[in-house]
């Protein structure tokens, strides 16, 4: 049963059978342009060190994986354990408690698997990165899978029977929703990586994950209340997109700051005064 989970989902990123090709490629540009647009807010220096492309493409893939191979499985026995102890009833009742745990794991898995690339480019780095940088990887790693994961999610919108005419019939605001909420997924997982990196610049590293693992499940939060019926799905939105925006100030706010780390200091030579007159021989001055 998990192993079929697991290889099913793995699968469904990469199997679009029954769906057009001229929507598969619709798909991937929508989500390209979505990466570059919260890339170039942050202007990582991409085309002045090309090693960087790395990076993003590794990120994408590294975070697959462990979604694949630790997240579901640490989800799946999670849920386990809470159904082993309480009835679905119960679970239902207090789902805001009950599903912290999934939101958590995701969090941590995520972001850890993103951080991968750029513990690799600290490290070859020689362990001294500026600021600047590290916001400038983590960004990278963020946009490698938020894209990855926009080109998913839109191939599941399409094979759902996404249209024009579904636009046409629900409304612009109703029809794009599934567009709107991968723009700012992917702003999402630019800001809160771009954090860790920015930790790791200042030493902090671990300290900055944890703390981009809780912002990446608080944005999550409200999915809760939304499968409880407590709110509606544009209230998820809504809120997905204030709390994107919000971490995302703040990131750009560091990565336009001057920052002291940033600033290469010439070192002052201290210039001797001129030589003042000769003092005469057996003449105090």
């Amino acid at each position: 049963m998990l192993w079929e989970t697991m290889t099913e989902y793995l699968k469904s990123w990469f199997n679009y059978s029954g769906l057009a090709v001229n929507m598969l490629l619709i798909g991937i540009a929508v989500a390209l342009a979505f990466g570059a647009i919260w890339l170039l807010a942050h202007w990582p220096p991409l085309f002045k060190q090309h090693r960087l492309w790395a990076v993003l493409v590794a990120s994408a893939f590294l975070t697959l994986l462990a979604i694949v191979f630790v997240q579901i499985p640490l989800q799946w026995y999670a849920s386990k354990a809470l159904s082993h102890y309480w009835d679905s009833y119960t679970l239902y009742h207090w789902m805001l408690l009950a599903g912290l745990p999934s939101l958590i794991i995701s969090g941590f898995v995520q972001e850890g698997a993103k951080m991968v690339p750029m513990v690799f480019w600290w490290w070859r780095s020689g362990k001294t990165i500026t600021p600047q940088m590290g916001l400038a990887i983590g960004a990278l790693a963020g946009a490698g899978f938020g894209i990855f994961e926009a080109t998913w999610a839109h191939g599941q919108t399409f094979l759902a029977g996404w249209t024009w005419d579904v636009v046409r019939l629900s409304g612009l605001t109703q029809g794009l929703l599934p567009f709107w909420e991968r723009f700012w997924a992917v702003a999402m997982h630019i800001a809160v990586s771009a954090l860790v990196g920015y930790g790791l610049a200042k030493g902090k590293g671990w300290q900055f994950y944890i703390l981009a693992s809780v912002l990446h499940a608080a944005v999550n939060f409200l999915v809760l209340p939304y499968r409880r019926g407590m709110i509606t799905l544009n209230q998820v939105e809504i809120y997905l997109a204030a709390g994107a925006a919000l971490i995302t100030l703040v990131v750009l706010w560091l990565r336009w700051i001057p920052q002291d780390d940033d600033t290469v200091m010439t070192p002052v030579i201290p210039i001797p005064p001129p030589p003042g007159p000769e003092k005469p021989d057996g003449v105090d001055v």
